[in-house]
């Protein structure tokens, strides 16, 4: 069972670098609004934005967060969970330099980062609330059950499996990519492993400042 869960996961992530690999062979550049290419550093971006399906998350801290929160703002999204060893720390943690590398001068669209839980089960509200404020108060936190979840993840190009541990218990496997959404509400990329905040930082302005 677990090795199916394993081959599964695999096949899923494949599918996904090969996605991935596409956005790279377009050079990393993006049209803005008013023509034109931007170039970035760290950015990998599709050739054209695409709009993000509507979905219902629950926040931890009361509330729902849809799609219609994405609008307005420039998003920078994580997914993973409060039990994430490494990653999730590590990416929380440079979230909120980006957020302190963009206050000044703010972007004209202002910055919102967001952190979503593939994890339902074990994170409830006050534990995922306690946990994203620890790496900044600014974190919107939010997850919903898998139901909800899944259609939302698979459309902005993340996938999460849970894999069962040997001495019991299980963890959950997951793309470790920031997903970029403009204030339009449009999936417009990605930044992937290995993070850099002062390149993600340096991209976000670029493409605020083209208007893409």
């Amino acid at each position: 069972m677990n090795t199916n869960r394993n081959i599964m996961l695999l096949i899923v992530v494949a599918a996904v670098a090969v996605s991935a690999g596409l956005w790279l062979g377009q050079r990393q550049f993006i049209a803005p609004a008013g023509g034109g290419s931007v170039p970035v550093e760290a950015a990998l971006l599709y050739p054209a934005p695409r709009d993000v399906a509507p979905f219902t998350l629950d926040r931890a801290s009361g509330g729902t967060f849809s799609e219609a929160d994405f609008q307005g703002r420039w998003t920078l999204a994580f997914f993973g969970f409060t039990h994430c060893p490494d990653i999730c720390p590590t990416t929380l943690a440079l979230m909120k330099q980006v957020e302190d590398a963009l206050a000044a001068p703010p972007l004209a669209a202002p910055l919102q980062t967001l952190f979503v839980s593939v994890d339902p089960a074990r994170d409830d509200p006050a534990t995922l609330a306690k946990y994203a404020a620890y790496f900044s108060p600014s974190i919107i936190a939010a997850t919903a059950p898998d139901e909800r979840l899944q259609p939302m993840t698979r459309g902005l190009g993340i996938v999460y499996l849970q894999t069962p541990l040997d001495g019991g218990g299980y963890t959950v496997d997951h793309s470790a990519q920031i997903v970029i959404v403009d204030p339009r509400g449009r999936l417009v990329g990605m930044f992937r492993p290995p993070l850099d905040p002062a390149r993600i930082a340096a991209d976000l302005r670029r493409l605020a400042e083209a208007g893409a």
